[in-house]
């Protein structure tokens, strides 16, 4: 099968496996205050990621490219909503476009439709610095994200078996490429050992990629003769992720995304110490059945959630949010606590 064709696979098993929602979410509750002090007009949405200034703390997450004609629509509809919402996007791995200079144009479309906005590349952990480079330039990214994804290319039935020396070409890349570097995850989570080794090489931001959203176990095993189920239910939950790096160290900025689709998602993120949020899976399935303004649409609505749920906790920017107090229960408490790490700070 051709790369190709494999890109559009895997966007309509996306749609029809949809998101698992075992992301941990539902452990994390804030403790109310009832006196907040605070206009919804005063909340500001703007945020830090590591040098990276963000108007929002929603990223359209990597998707897709690379596809021909179907996925240049796609992703010229994801920069149009980028554009309109001043949101971050990021663009799917663009291996194909360096292999295939036909495929460019699929992720060309985004910097054409978005001129001003904050767009990552993308490309495996198999990347040398020069295609780094290349999709760098194809898109004039302002950073690129790395994304690690062993158990997908394991389940792929035309995927890698050889995963030496990866740290290696990602410490390369970080300190020979002009822009920020995004380590990030695809739906398996990132531990706390994981976020370590990148901080030890040199990365700073990091997508923690939980398990809980788009199942890639699922979509490669549509795709195999012989099912590998054992992979289905592997994997770190968000809301665990997020923790799991950030007690690692605080120089790490985090993105979390898997599974995320609501304000309320978002805001127990940041609470948890991510500084912005990755959302893919449940914008495609709107924009393929719905179409680029519907999009448009929830984007603003979930901004005016955000600003809601805000307000009511008293916090005026993404940076208070962080410091909103939680409690942690349930089976992210029991993770966290089996793994050595200490809640309760987060409730104080």
């Amino acid at each position: 099968m051709s790369r190709s064709q494999r890109k559009i696979d895997h966007i309509n098993h996306a749609i029809d496996t949809g998101q698992v929602r075992a992301h941990g979410f539902e452990d994390i509750q804030f403790v109310h205050q009832s006196l907040p002090n605070l206009s919804v007009g005063d909340i500001k949405m703007n945020c830090k990621l590591g040098e990276l200034s963000l108007s929002s703390p929603i990223l359209i997450n990597a998707m897709t490219g690379g596809g021909g004609n179907q996925t240049l629509k796609i992703n010229q509809s994801l920069a149009m909503v980028a554009n309109e919402c001043r949101v971050a996007l990021a663009v799917g791995s663009q291996m194909s476009a360096l292999r295939d200079p036909s495929e460019r144009a699929s992720y060309e479309i985004v910097r054409k439709e978005n001129p001003k906005g904050v767009i990552f590349a993308n490309l495996g952990s198999e990347a040398t610095v020069e295609q780094a480079q290349r999709a760098i330039d194809m898109i004039e990214a302002n950073a690129i994200q790395i994304h690690l994804n062993v158990v997908q290319e394991l389940v792929m039935p035309e995927g890698d078996r050889d995963f030496k020396q990866a740290f290696e070409r990602i410490e390369q890349i970080v300190s020979r490429v002009p822009v920020p570097v995004i380590v990030k995850e695809v739906g398996y989570g990132m531990s706390k050992e994981t976020a370590q080794i990148l901080l030890d090489i040199g990365v700073q931001l990091v997508d923690v990629g939980g398990f809980g959203g788009t199942n890639f176990s699922r979509i490669e095993n549509l795709r195999r003769e012989r099912n590998l189920s054992f992979f289905n239910d592997w994997g770190i939950p968000t809301t665990s992720s997020i923790v799991e790096v950030r007690s690692q160290s605080r120089r790490l900025s985090v993105i979390a995304s898997g599974g995320i689709m609501s304000a309320l998602d978002i805001a127990k993120s940041i609470t948890l110490g991510a500084s912005c949020v990755g959302m893919a899976g449940y914008f495609l399935k709107i924009l393929l059945e719905q179409g680029a303004d519907e999009v448009i649409q929830e984007v603003k609505e979930i901004h005016t959630d955000l600003s809601f749920i805000m307000t009511v906790l008293g916090k005026r920017d993404i940076l208070e949010l962080g410091k909103a107090p939680i409690i942690i229960k349930g089976d992210t408490y029991h993770w966290l606590t089996q793994r050595g790490i200490d809640t309760s700070s987060y409730s104080k």
